[in-house]
């Protein structure tokens, strides 16, 4: 239930969770919801994972915080086991994905200085979403989000998503462009996926015009779009790439994780977090990426994203109101042909969670370890609601 005594921020839904196990979670009354959401693609290995609450639980014995003035053994393993698995090289861990976001914007500006440019840009993609910060909301594309809080911060530049020669034009007309930054399917614009060749062009347009090519890893890393990061489906190496939400299956962290030739930039007392990289994120941190990597994890949202997609383009195929179903991996789109935020309230009661962003498309994100029975369960289901929902409008 919201109070006045929370800012008026989320259009919550009125249903509160007391627990959850894996795919599930309950209400107080024992009644039990598929998470299809998985917290907005956080909680990749679902609810109340042995691995990560027995690492949480132990390290709350041992000690929470101490600060970036003294080493920190889990930030340390978790940078090594973040670079072996991605072959970058070094990783700042914060808070959030908007703060590893302006680590990364803090980092291509001073790449840029590095090379004698004074007013460094940085290309960004329309329908973009990169935060909430107000570097963040002025990288990001959509105009909602950013109205009311003008004037915006410059030194983006802003061009289509999937369209190389507006990029190509811009290296032609603008000297002072240092980086790109993009993410690989734009998650909050309604899972949007580009040409599978765009990350491999962009790699080689950045090459040409020795750009730094950075990737908004956010929502599409950790395992959730076939590869532990999108980049790796694509077969390129990013400069930089920005990774959060499914980090720590819950707990408060973010990465921004760099390639060699940034390794220089930053020098202490240029950048810090307070509570970035604690001991506490950063062993349930460790515990989530060694299950992902042990587990290939990945392979699994591979598997069952594909089973999902399929299932569902079957079951839908002779809806009208059906514009598109999108997506790769657990990351999956159901374009509507009108707003539909009120399919949610239907969605819970016959229990089962999503979102709505970009007011037309159902988001569908559910954790790394869903099996075939709970796809089908999706599959059986989303059809039912759609059908309840065009019924009521």
């Amino acid at each position: 239930m919201t109070t006045s005594y929370v800012m008026n921020t989320y259009k919550t839904l009125p249903l509160a969770f007391e627990r959850g196990e894996g795919v599930w979670v309950f209400d107080k009354n024992g009644q039990k919801y598929l998470d299809a959401l998985s917290g907005i693609a956080v909680c990749g290995l679902g609810h109340a994972h042995p691995a990560v609450t027995a690492a949480i639980v132990k390290q709350a014995g041992l000690i929470l915080h101490n600060s970036n003035l003294y080493e920190i053994p889990s930030q340390l393993a978790l940078a090594e086991l973040l670079s072996k698995a991605t072959g970058l090289k070094q990783s700042f861990f914060c808070n959030s994905g908007a703060e590893a976001n302006e680590t990364a914007f803090k980092l291509m500006r001073l790449f840029g200085h590095k090379k004698g440019i004074s007013e460094p840009k940085i290309v960004v993609m329309d329908n973009a979403f990169h935060g909430r910060t107000l570097a963040t909301l002025s990288a990001s594309g959509n105009k909602k989000y950013q109205q009311g809080f003008e004037p915006l911060m410059p030194g983006f530049v802003r061009v289509p998503y999937n369209d190389i020669a507006s990029l190509e034009k811009l290296a032609d007309t603008d000297k002072n462009i240092v980086a790109v930054f993009v993410e690989p399917i734009q998650g909050e614009a309604g899972i949007i996926v580009p040409a599978v060749d765009y990350l491999p062009r962009l790699r080689a347009l950045c090459d040409r015009n020795q750009w730094l090519l950075v990737l908004d890893e956010i929502q599409t890393g950790m395992g959730r779009t076939g590869n532990l990061f999108a980049f790796q489906g694509a077969k390129i190496m990013p400069d930089m790439f920005t990774t959060a939400k499914g980090l720590a299956n819950g707990i408060p962290i973010g990465a921004c994780v760099i390639g060699e030739q940034l390794m220089d930039l930053f020098k202490p007392g240029l950048h810090g977090s307070t509570f970035g990289g604690n001991h506490l994120s950063c062993a349930a941190g460790l515990a989530t990426l060694k299950e992902i990597t042990d587990q290939k994890l990945w392979e699994n949202a591979g598997r069952m994203g594909q089973r999902l997609k399929e299932g569902l383009e079957r079951q839908l195929c002779k809806h009208p109101q059906i514009k598109e179903i999108r997506g790769r991996g657990l990351m999956l789109g159901i374009e509507l042909d009108r707003p539909c935020r009120d399919i949610l309230m239907i969605a819970l009661k016959k229990g089962i969670l999503f979102n709505v962003t970009n007011d037309t498309v159902l988001r569908l994100l559910p954790p790394l370890i869903i099996q075939e029975a709970e796809i089908d369960l999706i599959i059986k289901t989303l059809p039912e609601l759609i059908d309840e929902f065009y019924a009521t409008v």
